[in-house]
């Protein structure tokens, strides 16, 4: 018979291995739940799904999909547009009121409490993730269109009354109106996290109107995963642009010979990689740090374009953008289709209703983003940085390259030979490629080959990590929304891959 105190020792131990094995396990499984702990399964699953049949619809019946989305695109331009131009208006006397009145003393956060940026970097963040890579896009082609070809029953095209028209419907477009959306649900977002100790969660703005048994129950994950669904294909329109654009500038610096889908597939790719890495790094050291370096970048090639090319045209464009600005705003703002005829329709359609619409889909996205990263700020403080800096900018911004391309194509009218010029009016509509305008601006400004070719590694470098920046801003917030609420998502994994196909999608 085996010994008692032998048959102890080998009993313990067998324990003592087990447990060993059982802690090892553990410790593996450990990472994976950690990336679900949190996770709201019903928003993420709903949300999944609906990303995954969007892209397959998009893979296996590429026709059926764009049919059925220019259709409905078709509808909403037609029969919702008057919502638009009116509400658009709204939001910006909304955020003013605001601002200017009694309250806009009250704290977006506790009393006393510092702001969790320092001011350079909360503008910079913003910037970066609410239009960056868009005014790269646009920056030069918005302005020489309507330069060439003015919004109906405006102006005669390429005359000294075409450059005011073209600069206050490009300011239009892209100043207060845009911001004060952003900043009517920034600021809904950000009272509530902050002051009054919400989740941060678009549905906790609701509160007040549905009540609370209603926005923690199914409406709430409703208007949750709409927020998701928003700001994963609203901003994946605006990446497709920064992709398309740095493929023009590698056209333009003789790397390839042609942009094909390729090629495009492999900048996204790449793009997309640097983008998770730096979502999972965190808001103070991935998205703080990019923003920060993409505005002394973008001041750095603004500055360039300012001395070389019509520095005094550049000047004097400025005051005169915001007289214009000023005298057509009200007219601009009130115009709808029953000011014009098909030609209008078409027009509205094609720009301001569209930028509406547009905007409206990146708010959930960039005035949750806004949110996070005004804590701290009171709500006048909120309302001068995200209205008043970033409209600023965009004067700076268009007068410097719209004005610069303007002055190039003001001076190309006048020579006999049309392909000076960066545009060229084919059936009386401007054939501007939008895509690769600002490389064509950098070739007609008759530099040095070095600095045009320096200027164009320069853009495609701004608008790649515009295009890291706003990705990586817009995975943050998909996390905390698949996440309770949560104002540091712990990996936000599942939205950057869902992030990655939406990107990828034909």
């Amino acid at each position: 018979m085996d010994d008692p105190t032998e048959l102890h020792h080998a009993e313990k131990n067998e324990a003592d291995i087990l447990a060993a094995l059982k802690e090892g396990v553990e410790r593996r499984r450990r990472p994976i739940r950690d990336r679900f702990e949190g996770l709201d399964k019903v928003i993420l699953g709903v949300t999944g799904a609906i990303v995954v049949a969007f892209v397959v619809w998009g893979f296996v019946g590429t026709e059926s999909l764009s049919t059925t989305s220019t259709t409905a695109l078709n509808w909403v331009m037609e029969n919702t547009g008057w919502i638009f131009v009116l509400c658009s208006s709204f939001f910006v006397i909304y955020v003013l009121w605001l601002a200017l009145g009694r309250f806009g003393a009250i704290p977006l956060g506790k009393d006393g409490e510092q702001p969790e940026f320092r001011t350079t970097s909360w503008i910079s963040m913003m910037f970066a993730c609410g239009m960056g890579i868009g005014l790269m896009f646009y920056g030069v082609a918005e302005p020489l269109f309507h330069y060439i070809s003015p919004p109906p029953a405006t102006v005669d095209g390429q005359t000294s009354e075409a450059i005011e028209t073209a600069m206050a419907t490009s300011l239009f477009h892209w100043t207060l109106h845009p911001w004060a959306m952003y900043a009517v649900l920034g600021i809904a977002v950000a009272y509530g996290t902050f002051r009054m100790g919400r989740k941060n969660l678009l549905s906790e703005a609701f509160v007040s109107l549905f009540g609370r048994r209603a926005v923690d129950g199914v409406g709430g994950k409703i208007i949750n995963i709409l927020a998701i669904f928003s700001t994963l294909f609203g901003s994946a329109a605006s990446l497709g642009l920064g992709a398309l654009q740095i493929g023009s500038g590698l056209q333009f610096n003789g790397l390839v010979g042609e942009v094909a889908t390729p090629l495009l597939v492999a900048i996204i790719a790449v793009l997309t990689f640097c983008f998770v890495a730096s979502a999972v790094s965190g808001i103070e050291r991935g998205i703080q740090f990019l923003a920060n370096t993409n505005m002394v970048l973008a001041v750095l090639m603004a500055v360039v374009i300012f001395v070389v090319g019509p520095t005094l045209f550049i000047l004097n464009l400025i005051p005169s953008a915001i007289g214009s600005y000023v005298q057509q705003l009200p007219d601009m703002a009130a115009r709808t289709e029953a000011v014009g005829d098909e030609a209008m329709r078409e027009w509205l359609s094609g720009w301001t209703i569209f930028y509406w619409a547009w905007w409206i889909s990146w708010t959930p996205f960039v005035g949750m983003f806004i949110a996070r990263i005004s804590r701290g700020r009171t709500i006048r403080q909120f309302v001068t940085g995200v209205l008043v800096v970033p409209s600023l900018v965009s004067l700076l911004w268009f007068a410097v390259f719209g004005g610069t391309a303007i002055n190039i194509q003001h001076t190309a009218d006048g020579t006999s030979d049309p392909n000076d010029g960066i545009a060229t009016m084919v059936d009386g509509v401007p054939t501007i490629s939008f895509d690769g305008a600002l490389y064509d601006m950098f070739n007609g400004l008759d530099a040095p080959q070095l600095l045009t070719a320096g200027l164009a590694v320069l853009a495609m470098i701004l608008t790649g990590i515009f295009f890291v920046t706003g990705a990586d801003s817009a995975s943050i917030v998909m996390g905390s929304l698949s996440s309770r609420g949560t104002l540091e998502p712990s990996r936000p994994w599942w939205s950057s891959g869902a992030y990655s196909w939406a990107v990828l999608r034909p």
